[in-house]
């Protein structure tokens, strides 16, 4: 079995970057990250993934005029390591089509809430403010709706009484990290 080649995108410290990283070491595990990008070129994660072995790259999102022209950038940058699948990671960037299409099926993006619900930023604050008793995390593919794609996987945490954003960011990444490593073991062999 050859592993799916994957290129990680990030733009902070790129936990979730990590645990994809470790599962990737098992010989069993049908993927390897053998790429992390990043559009912030001191993003934490870069700094590990190259300590850790793993080629790095950074396309700079200001240096270019618009959201199509640096997609196509980071696109060209994507295609000089012959990946299979590409997952974003804490990657805070609103994606085109230019980017997006050509990974149709391939690119994953793990979003800190149960979706459908609170799609895009702040969605701790924005659970804890209804009154829910319920959050989570949520893996699907990338679309060019924002966090519109099609669900893999789910994880779900209670709110505590008391919770407050930190404490609940906390606990919904504890989950991210395997849950991500499960949806990616799934799509990788849905490849083969």
């Amino acid at each position: 079995m050859r592993k799916k080649r994957v290129g990680v995108l990030i733009s902070g410290r790129g936990s979730n970057m990590r645990a994809l990283v470790e599962a990737g070491r098992a010989p069993n595990y049908p993927a390897e990250v053998v790429l992390v990008a990043s559009n912030i070129a001191d993003a934490g994660g870069l700094a590990w993934a190259r300590e850790n072995g793993i080629a790095t790259a950074v396309v700079n999102h200001r240096d270019f005029p618009s959201r199509e022209a640096f997609d196509a950038a980071m696109y060209a940058e994507l295609q000089k390591h012959d990946l299979d699948i590409i997952c974003c990671a804490g990657f805070m960037r609103i994606m085109t089509p230019v980017l997006i299409a050509p990974w149709a099926g391939r690119m994953l993006n793990i979003h800190p809430s149960l979706l459908p619900d609170y799609k895009g930023l702040h969605t701790h604050a924005r659970a804890l403010a209804d009154g829910r008793t319920e959050a989570g995390c949520t893996v699907h593919l990338v679309t060019a709706e924002l966090d519109g794609g099609p669900i893999i996987a789910q994880a779900r945490v209670p709110i505590l009484p008391g919770d407050t954003e930190e404490a609940l960011a906390r606990r919904v990444l504890a989950e991210e990290h395997p849950l991500y490593v499960r949806a990616l073991a799934q799509v990788a062999n849905s490849l083969s």
